[in-house]
């Protein structure tokens, strides 16, 4: 049961200031927390009773403690987007170091490219050269 429930189930209509000391002494005090001081946004108007006051008190202390678990969690989200953060500029530099290693690898690939090429171009000059120099051999053997 909340403070404010207990209090307003053990308060008569109409209390007085004794009457408000007198409840507050018959609380059990294993399971209500302490109350905490008043938010600044929020002040007692004249001629609101005592159950009234303390009712509202209740009601506006539970949103404030709602408020800063709100609070917590907005600190909670901020620090796992920071965390994000760090993680995407890791992953921008981890990309630029990908990017370098496939342009080595592109060019490393030309390289052997041309490589290949070349020993099949001059495979292909030995082949004409030697089949240049057995018509020449064969055509000087015929004619002696």
């Amino acid at each position: 049961m909340s403070v404010s429930a207990e209090v307003l189930a053990r308060a008569p209509l109409e209390t007085t200031e004794g009457d408000i000391d007198t409840i507050g002494s018959h609380r059990p005090r294993g399971n209500v927390r302490p109350l905490s001081a008043m938010p600044d946004y929020v002040e007692h108007r004249n001629g609101v009773n005592e159950v009234g006051k303390l009712s509202a008190e209740a009601v506006v202390r539970e949103y404030e403690a709602a408020v800063k678990e709100i609070e917590a969690l907005g600190s909670e989200l901020q620090l796992a987007a920071k965390n994000c953060e760090v993680m995407v500029a890791g992953v921008h530099d981890m990309i630029a170091e990908i990017k370098e290693f496939a342009a080595g690898y592109r060019d490393q690939g030309k390289r052997f490219f041309l490589q290949i090429e070349a020993v099949s171009l001059m495979t292909t000059e030995v082949r004409n050269t030697c089949e240049a120099l057995k018509k020449k051999i064969a055509t000087d053997t015929l004619s002696n």
